[in-house]
């Protein structure tokens, strides 16, 4: 794995927020090595980004987020309806990520993303992401009451 830079190979969160904070100001600046610095250094970590398959490993978590990156687009975050559930060494977060191309006058769908971050001796980092578009029902708003789907889990 190549050397991170001085000052993101020494960050440390100290808490989960802290590292979610550094995830999404290095999304918005497309900056791979930030990226990386919020990451645990572990071939257990994966990714899975909207409409894509998992990615496992330290490599291809990278490989994804670079190719991410080379697009070109500058993305613009706004964060909804967030939710954690922490406990010592582990904290589980779920947001709706409104996601505003520049260029693009609205936003696009919301993609709902879970965060999950655990306590290193480099502090707290990343161990995965899963972000995959909302359902049409989550942002149309409030429907008229009816009978519960049947789902498989």
């Amino acid at each position: 794995m190549e050397d991170f830079p001085l000052n993101l190979k020494k960050a440390l969160f100290a808490s989960p927020q802290d590292a979610e904070s550094a995830f999404y100001e290095a999304l918005t600046k497309a900056d791979l090595e930030a990226m990386m610095a919020v990451w645990a250094d572990d071939d257990d970590i994966y990714c899975v980004h909207p409409n894509g398959a998992r990615v496992s490993g330290v490599e291809p978590v990278r490989e994804s987020w670079r190719q991410i990156f080379a697009s070109g687009q500058t993305l613009r975050f706004q964060l909804r309806e967030q939710h954690a559930v922490q406990g010592m060494m582990l904290s589980v977060h779920s947001v709706y990520e409104h996601i505003t191309v520049a260029g693009e006058q609205r936003p696009r769908g919301p993609v709902i993303a879970t965060n999950v971050y655990q306590r290193t001796e480099r502090g707290w980092r990343m161990v995965a992401h899963h972000a995959s578009p909302a359902p049409a029902a989550a942002t149309a708003g409030p429907e008229p009451q009816r009978a519960a789907a049947k789902t498989l889990h």
